[in-house]
């Protein structure tokens, strides 16, 4: 298996190596340490918990009991300057390359049932939906928002136009399904 393999899975299934994600009734914070290892930063406060493995930040709350994951989000733009990767996923999908482009993991996608339909095109990051899972593709359009000149679309440590962003499962980006 590899990265895009991981991306394209939670694209359409909405979990991580089995994990149950933003349900509302999610995986508590054992269960993502369990799957994930114990390498992460905790950000608690006001009956929240953000936790931050790197690769995929987690959500907790506490509203309805003990804490239980409410969403979490795959921050692919992060690989292209560090590679934090949790090690249980390594051993799952192999190296992850530092970026991921938006048409590769589209086809991923529909390999494996799902579509992508266009969810806001504005802006200078376009958001894409996975209906079948609630997910949504966040996808660079203009790496030089600023126009100030110094994107150099020949670097490869720097992001292009077309690279994926970050996955999301989270109800802030929920909409009719």
């Amino acid at each position: 298996m590899s990265d895009l393999d991981f991306y394209a899975h939670v694209a359409t299934r909405g979990n991580v190596l089995g994990t149950e994600s933003a349900t509302g009734t999610g995986s508590g914070p054992a269960a993502w340490e369990a799957a994930l290892g114990p390498d992460y930063l905790d950000d608690p406060g006001g009956g929240l918990l953000r936790r931050d493995y790197g690769l995929l930040e987690i959500s907790f709350s506490d509203d309805e009991g003990p804490m239980s994951c409410f969403g979490f989000t795959v921050q692919v733009h992060r690989l292209i300057h560090y590679r934090s990767v949790p090690p249980s996923l390594a051993r799952e999908y192999g190296e992850f390359a530092s970026r991921v482009r938006f048409e590769e993991l589209r086809s991923a996608v529909l390999s494996l049932g799902g579509s992508v339909e266009p969810d806001d095109l504005s802006g200078d990051i376009h958001r894409y939906r996975v209906p079948e899972s609630g997910a949504r593709i966040f996808v660079i359009d203009d790496p030089d928002p600023y126009g100030d000149g110094h994107h150099d679309v020949d670097d490869p440590e720097i992001h292009q136009a077309g690279d994926v962003w970050a996955l999301s499962l989270s109800p802030a980006w929920w909409g009719p399904r």
